[in-house]
């Protein structure tokens, strides 16, 4: 893939908004939060597409299929995240909602470019 091929990418085009949201939604968290869910959730969320990243900057389908699958296991640590979230009160129904359909519109791409490598 060309450098910065994965620009071009609808699947990362969409993991980058989830990446950005996660960091603009958690910035109403509480402060106490900071090292704790906070930060597990915005490094889960910036995790899928880093890793779309890294992927396509290695030489091989095998390398990028790899890639891909850290990509959805991180998908699948931010939505924990996010219910988790939710229960602690520190996301509203509609800031969750709007984040996993977010999420789940990423891990269907995923998992179509996934299956196609």
């Amino acid at each position: 893939m060309k450098e910065r091929g994965y620009k071009k990418l609808i699947v990362w085009q969409k993991a980058d908004e989830l990446a950005y949201q996660g960091y603009i939604i958690t910035k109403i968290f509480p402060e106490r939060e900071i090292y704790g869910i906070t930060s597990q959730l915005r490094r889960a969320a910036l995790s899928v597409p880093t890793n779309i990243v890294e992927g396509c900057g290695r030489q091989g389908r095998k390398e990028l299929k790899q890639f891909i699958n850290i990509a959805l296991g991180s998908l699948a640590e931010t939505e924990y995240l996010l219910d988790f979230s939710l229960r602690l009160e520190y996301l509203s129904q509609e800031e969750r909602k709007k984040l996993q359909d977010l999420r789940q519109g990423v891990g269907n791409l995923l998992w179509k470019f996934y299956n196609s490598l």
